[in-house]
């Protein structure tokens, strides 16, 4: 399957005269708990020549794709990583952290992941994640019952804005270090769930264990009370322009 993509996104650079700059796995996939039936959910970075960007008409910030079988496949523009970047958006702080990478121009990563440190908001990560959580959290039937996955839709989201509000850093995509926020056993328990999603379609109903669901509730209680206090944070944009203009220069094509 690595190969397909691999080809898919040197046809998509071709066709659309862009130089990809990183492509990596987005997804459970990414986030450490695949199920048979996952999809490939594919995310890349892509650069146009230097020229497109000079001109008073609106330009196509994105490429999206149909989903074909298996593999679900989009991009974004360069330009509107760093946009959504200057807003603290999660989304490029999650991809950067992917460990399947698929393509990677040499150091773009790395560059782009020191400039996000500047612009983490612990008010927007958490209430991002908190409102992932809780539209995960209407699965919820009879009380307890919930889809496989979609209850992986809520934990990992919930833990990642503790992970914000208490460490005051950007969270981790995967699930394996945010787990370490939780008591000893519902770790145990969350691993076990894994193991059970692993061999499971995601539509695969469970029963939440009491315990877990509680803490589950009690958690998105107390993080987002302490949100509220917290100050929407003010980032400039010169750091992005730089990087933007630095970048769009260099792979000038």
């Amino acid at each position: 399957m690595k190969q397909l993509i691999t080809n898919k996104l040197a046809e998509v650079e071709k066709e659309n005269g862009i130089k990809i700059l990183f492509s990596c796995e987005s997804g459970s996939r990414g986030w450490g708990f695949p199920s048979p039936d996952s999809d490939y959910d594919v995310r890349f970075i892509y650069v146009r020549p230097y020229r497109y960007y000079l001109s008073v008409m609106e330009r196509a910030d994105d490429l999206n794709f149909a989903i074909n079988g298996d593999l679900d496949m989009y991009g974004w523009d360069l330009r509107k990583v760093l946009q959504l970047t200057r807003k603290s958006n999660v989304t490029p702080f999650e991809w950067l952290q992917s460990p399947i990478i698929y393509r990677q121009e040499p150091g773009f990563k790395e560059e782009l992941w020191a400039l996000c440190q500047h612009y983490f908001g612990r008010r927007s990560n958490i209430h991002h994640y908190l409102g992932i959580a809780q539209g995960a959290l209407a699965g919820i039937a009879n009380g307890n019952e919930i889809a496989i996955k979609k209850l992986f839709y809520v934990l990992r989201p919930l833990l990642a804005a503790r992970w914000c509000l208490e460490k005051q850093q950007i969270a981790p995509m995967t699930i394996g270090p945010l787990m370490t926020l939780l008591p000893a056993h519902l770790q145990e328990q969350v691993c076990r769930l894994i193991t059970r999603k692993s061999t499971a379609a995601e539509g695969f109903i469970i029963q939440i264990d009491a315990e877990l669901k509680t803490y589950i509730d009690q958690e998105f209680a107390r993080i987002d009370e302490a949100s509220k206090s917290l100050e929407k944070e003010p980032f400039g944009a010169e750091k992005l322009d730089e990087f933007f203009v630095n970048t769009i220069t260099k792979y000038d094509h």
